[in-house]
């Protein structure tokens, strides 16, 4: 455009524009404080035996928690509260706590840990016990986070399990070798 048709098409800007332009700034607005009450976590968050009834019971209607009971020393329970460290960032919506295991539940075994209990509105919704059914050491975030996907506690835009899935060679090759026929009769079968 020449410098003549800005100055026309400058003009054109009206008043419905500016009330148009208002409307949407206040909708903006009403939205971004809509998800900072929301996103009101973010940090993995160390308790007390104490403090599970407040945090854990009493979190709120519509509230997620996510509670790792762990012990010092244990290398998994290590790396898991590393995993949930960054999961907590990237949903701060959810509530991430952890507790060593032994001042939030008395006498807690050490075989029963890492524990993963999961919560919505003070109700256990999931719970992980034991170091089997997190995998060993080579637990990775994303599994994790697949996890607390499955029990609700995290929206996750992951689209399968991390995990691949060992596939029973022995048993594939069975089922791939039995007729296929539903009683029909050919010439191919002795």
């Amino acid at each position: 455009m020449t410098l003549d048709e800005l100055q026309e098409n400058e003009d054109e800007f009206g008043e419905d524009d500016e009330a148009a332009i208002e409307v949407y700034k206040q909708q903006r607005l009403a939205e971004w404080k809509a998800t900072q009450m929301k996103n009101i976590f973010g940090e993995l968050v160390e308790i007390s035996g104490q403090d599970y009834v407040k945090e854990v019971n009493q979190a709120g209607a519509g509230i997620w928690v996510v509670l790792h009971l762990y012990k010092p020393g244990i290398p998994l329970c290590s790396l898991i509260n590393q995993h949930l460290s960054s999961l907590a960032r990237k949903f701060p919506q959810t509530k991430f706590l952890r507790s060593i295991s032994t001042t939030c539940i008395a006498n807690y075994p050490d075989r029963n840990l890492p524990t993963v209990f999961v919560y919505l509105a003070g109700a256990m919704r999931a719970q992980f016990i034991g170091p089997l059914v997190f995998g060993g050491m080579a637990l990775k975030a994303e599994e994790l986070e697949w996890r607390l996907s499955e029990s609700g506690a995290v929206e996750t835009d992951l689209e399968e399990n991390p995990k691949k899935q060992i596939q029973d060679q022995m048993m594939s090759s069975i089922r791939s070798s039995l007729p296929t026929g539903g009683g029909s009769d050919s010439e191919d079968e002795d």
